[in-house]
């Protein structure tokens, strides 16, 4: 009997190749490569069965809203944008123990509770990871017993299809797909064939009958959804959940959604009680803030459409060694390199035999270049030792050239900071023709030197000490 075809399959990108290699071709990533067996009786293309035509329609005409079904938990539905929409499928990922199944049992709850009188939602709950008796106590600690959740443990994407064609739930959550396997394939489940095609099904399911499907996905080493990158490209809605385990904060942000906004996010809260929402997580990221510190400087940043303050924090140190440390826990460690040569070519201010640390207080994650100027307040006034006025925020983009560009949503970030009461704010200089903005008083910075007056009295012996 002639042995079964194999090749071997990058588990990073999806790239199959004839013999193993310690290193992908396609995507360079090191011991990728699994072996699997080769599907047979793949169709080599189209038969010569006729097909039927698509009909065209005109970009315009009338459409209905598009039905949502509110969970209850604000802040999950802002991120998904409004709701969640019949017949969509969402992609969570995020760090083992994070919070994935916690949040996503929550949510299954509140959403059963909240229509038990109407008897118009009918939530499943299906783990791969877990057994019965595990998710029953995790429930029992968060209080979550008494909602009226269909709960299952499996495996086979046969069965659970099955299954739900019978059951016909209006929310399902899938705990984890890389759990998941086809009969069909020999491969072993977490396989980038058995993750592309159990997702594949399972999705079909849901633009058949009309149900929710909340895929729950393991992430790399590297942070990224493991699995074939297409799955991402095959769901509606791609969500991530981040936190540190040092902070009880947990952010759930959208990287993509057909049906709502990209780069929202969730604030929540990790308590004996699970996650508890943030409404405002511009006072909690503040509520431990210290005025009067050298090197801590408010932020006003975007996430979203959501404004959001939080405090940007630094320490430079002398160093003991060659070659100085700059670690980074929270933003990007090349946009902190730019800074400090802007610093030291644009303006004089040297760092280079110092120790440069800069944190971003409450486990958030920023992304947006307009953090370039509080970040450089920050670090000179950690030079000096001089602390910067404790009811100003700032925000604006730096130019290699030391300019101060404008960002975006400028008066959103005031309206956030002024309702804080704060006083005071650092901005890049208004183009022409836009609004002044009257809600705080605002000290315009057109290059990056003209913040160096904050800390003129201190800033000839930090270059001397520099």
């Amino acid at each position: 009997m002639p042995k079964p075809a194999s090749h071997f399959v990058c588990q990073s990108c999806g790239s199959a190749s004839a013999k193993w290699a310690g290193k992908c071709e396609g995507c360079g990533g090191w011991n990728t490569l699994v072996e699997e067996a080769v599907p047979q009786n793949v169709p080599k293309g189209l038969s010569g069965k006729a097909g039927k035509r698509v009909e065209f329609v005109g970009l315009t005409g009338s459409a209905k809203p598009l039905p949502r079904r509110v969970s209850g938990l604000a802040e999950f539905d802002r991120v998904t944008g409004g709701g969640l929409v019949p017949g969509s499928v969402l992609l969570v990922g995020g760090d083992p123990g994070i919070g994935k199944s916690t949040l996503l049992l929550q949510v299954v709850c509140k959403l059963a509770s909240s229509s038990e009188a109407t008897g118009q939602t009918k939530v499943a709950y299906i783990s791969g990871e877990e057994a019965v008796d595990q998710v029953r106590l995790r429930a029992a600690r968060l209080g979550l017993t008494e909602a009226q959740v269909d709960l299952a443990a499996a495996t086979s994407v046969r069965d659970i299809v099955a299954t739900l064609e019978i059951t016909q739930p209006d929310l399902v959550i899938i705990d984890s797909i890389q759990t998941m396997y086809v009969d069909q394939l020999d491969s072993a489940p977490g396989t980038v064939a058995q993750v592309r095609a159990s997702a594949h099904e399972l999705i079909r399911l849901a633009k058949r009958t009309g149900m929710v499907v909340v895929l729950v996905g393991h992430v790399t080493k590297e942070g990224t959804l493991a699995g074939p990158r297409v799955l991402e490209h095959m769901v509606d809605a791609v969500l991530y959940f981040e936190g540190e385990r040092g902070h009880q904060f947990r952010i759930l942000r959208t990287v993509k959604n057909r049906y709502g906004p990209t780069d929202e996010i969730g604030v929540f809260e990790m308590s004996d009680a699970g996650l508890v929402e943030v409404p405002n997580p511009s006072a909690l990221f503040l509520s431990e803030r210290k005025g009067d510190v050298s090197g801590a400087v408010v932020f006003a940043g975007i996430e979203g459409t959501r404004p959001v303050l939080v405090e940007i924090q630094a320490l430079v140190a002398p160093s003991a060694l060659g070659t100085p440390r700059r670690a980074v826990v929270g933003w990007e460690s090349s946009r902190l390199a730019m800074v400090l040569a802007v610093l030291e070519a644009r303006c004089g201010v040297v760092m280079g035999a110092n120790d440069v640390y800069l944190n971003v207080a409450g486990g958030l994650r920023i992304n947006e270049p307009a953090a370039d100027m509080a970040v450089a307040a920050a670090l000179v006034s950690a030079l000096t030792g001089v602390p910067v006025p404790s009811e100003a925020v700032f925000f604006g983009e730096v130019g290699l050239s030391g300019e101060v560009r404008a960002v975006g949503q400028s008066e959103l970030r005031l309206k956030e900071a002024a309702k804080l009461g704060f006083a005071r704010a650092f901005t890049p200089p208004v183009r022409k023709g836009a609004k002044g903005g009257a809600d705080i008083p605002r000290t315009e910075i057109g290059r990056l030197g003209d913040l160096l007056p904050l800390f003129a009295a201190e800033l000839p012996k930090a270059r001397r000490a520099g």
